[in-house]
């Protein structure tokens, strides 16, 4: 996969605090179980105006200074591969609510929309204002199927649908920036302590005041969550039993009491309530429920999404040498696929590309009756041979002319890498005409622009992959270097130097309201 490193600020929150900082505006229950102040925020939304409700550009607005801050951390990942599986369910799930009424056109046009993914190996994912979901890597590792995932999904999705989030600020109006203004506090406070006691008391503090009145409130939009969420996923073709397996994942979690590693669960806690309410949607029972079979493809996304949340070099270890073990005979094909998936990937992220290219080829061997685990096979084979330095051996097994952005992206990445970046190129280009808010692509057009030796497009692909990530004022610097190329520059291609113009402009108005913004931290 491509990998460049955009021009950003230096200065951002680390991701925990960052993350605890995006949970303040996820839809969720009281915190029931024991856990840390961190986790606990999960509650809080932050007040504007004077308590009425938001409007649709506000929170839109608020929602995009948030996803600058976690675009901007090391923990976001883009990969075209999770990416692609997660927003063919999430693509499914909008058109659902859009069938049913629970998304307007209004909301519809003005949200984002967008699902960002996080290294993060917590089972987590959360709602953020705007249309804006996070999801962590380490919950596409544990669903045992795309329904489940869908479920997950499909309950955030409703948050923002019904608007929970302008609901609670008409509910606690004033008081919120005050709540905000002691989380942000406690975790500038956390930063500096080694053990963080000192900002777990200034967030409990902080937040102490306004528990109780909120747990009703957050509980009344859970089951409405919960009951709007199964429908849209239903409605989308997923299975119900997605669903009411998820619920025994987290049930069963709740009886242990949560180990910590179940985010989710701390901030959308289990009642009898919700889950009798639940069994009597699902009309059978949870452990009656016929079980939805394990899906090759699946094993092998939630194996990427295990390797890519860096478990580190002995656990890497462990996933290649399970390939070989007694167990992986004894396991079902589509686990088999998964362990086989493991064990290359993990290889390859070793650097160790002889062990990668046998894993490999056993998957594919594996495969070879499943068409879409057999293209995850192809795929990943094409990514070993680009890292191991075979680009024309990686750009054999792709199909340039593919939609498929996965493919798209290592097509490109191998025309780059052989200096043969012309077939791509309008590929690229006429992708990010449709997406222009793909910044992965846009970083991959700008090296394939490269590669060609034209430098005045690069730079402004370049600057456009900042836009597409809202960071203004990194794209308006972008911009000002294409404008300088072009005053240097003899022969001039006075369309290009046109557009490069009109978006000079119009990133410089951004960059001003964006200073204009009151900051989050």
């Amino acid at each position: 996969m491509p990998r460049l490193t955009p021009h950003r600020p230096t200065k951002s929150l680390p991701m925990p605090a960052l993350r605890s900082l995006c949970a303040t505006f996820l839809i969720a229950s009281q915190v029931l179980l024991p856990v840390p102040a961190l986790a606990q925020m999960q509650q809080i939304l932050p007040g504007m105006g004077d308590g009425g409700e938001m409007t649709a550009s506000a929170e839109r607005h608020l929602g995009d200074q948030i996803a600058r801050e976690l675009y901007r951390d090391t923990d976001y990942i883009d990969d075209p591969v999770i990416a692609a599986y997660v927003q063919d369910i999430w693509q499914r799930l909008l058109t659902a609510a859009r069938a049913r009424g629970e998304l307007t056109p209004e909301l519809d046009e003005r949200f984002a929309w967008t699902v960002l993914l996080g290294r993060d190996r917590n089972i987590n994912a959360f709602a953020l204002p705007g249309g804006y979901l996070g999801l962590n890597l380490g919950l596409v590792a544990v669903v045992g199927s795309r329904d489940e995932l869908a479920t997950v999904l499909g309950h955030e999705l409703s948050h923002v649908t019904q608007r929970h989030i302008s609901r609670i600020m008409s509910k606690q109006g004033k008081q919120m920036p005050l709540m905000i203004a002691g989380l942000i506090l406690g975790m500038i406070a956390a930063g500096k302590s080694r053990n963080g006691d000192a900002g777990q008391a200034v967030i409990m503090g902080s937040q102490a005041l306004f528990m109780q009145n909120q747990l009703s409130f957050s509980r009344d939009m859970e089951r409405e969550a919960d009951r709007i969420g199964f429908g849209v996923m239903t409605q989308a073709g997923f299975a119900p039993q997605g669903a009411a397996a998820m619920f025994e994942k987290l049930q069963y979690a709740s009886r242990l009491n949560d180990n910590g590693s179940y985010p989710y669960l701390r901030s959308h806690p289990l009642t009898t309530e919700r889950i009798s309410d639940m069994q009597g949607r699902f009309q059978f029972r949870m452990d009656a429920a016929p079980p939805v079979p394990l899906a090759m493809d699946h094993a092998m996304i939630a194996s990427r999404a295990r390797v890519l949340t860096r478990p580190g070099v002995d656990v890497l270890r462990l996933w290649i040498e399970s390939a070989s073990s007694g167990e992986f005979a004894k396991s079902s094909p589509a686990q088999q696929a998964g362990t086989l998936y493991a064990a290359a990937l993990s290889a390859k992220e070793m650097r160790d590309y002889k062990s990668a290219r046998t894993l490999v080829e056993r998957l594919v061997a594996r495969t070879a009756e499943d068409p879409a685990a057999a293209k995850q096979a192809r795929w990943l084979s094409a990514e070993i041979e680009l890292a191991a330095g075979a680009a024309p051996k990686a750009a054999a097994l792709l199909d340039a002319k593919s939609k498929e952005r996965p493919e798209m992206m290592l097509a490109a990445e191998a025309a780059t890498a052989m200096r043969q970046p012309a077939p791509m190129i309008p590929v690229l280009r006429d992708w990010v005409a449709a997406n222009p808010r793909d910044a992965t692509a846009w970083r991959t057009l700008a090296n394939l622009y490269g590669a060609q030796n034209d430098t005045l497009r690069a730079v402004r692909a370049d600057a456009e992959a900042n836009v597409a990530i809202l960071d203004y004022p990194a794209a308006r610097d972008r911009f000002k270097a294409a404008q300088e190329l072009i005053r240097q520059s003899r022969v001039v291609d006075h369309y290009e130097a046109s557009i490069i113009d009109t978006r000079a402009r119009t990133v410089e108005a951004l960059v001003k309201e964006q200073a204009a913004e009151p900051p989050l931290k």
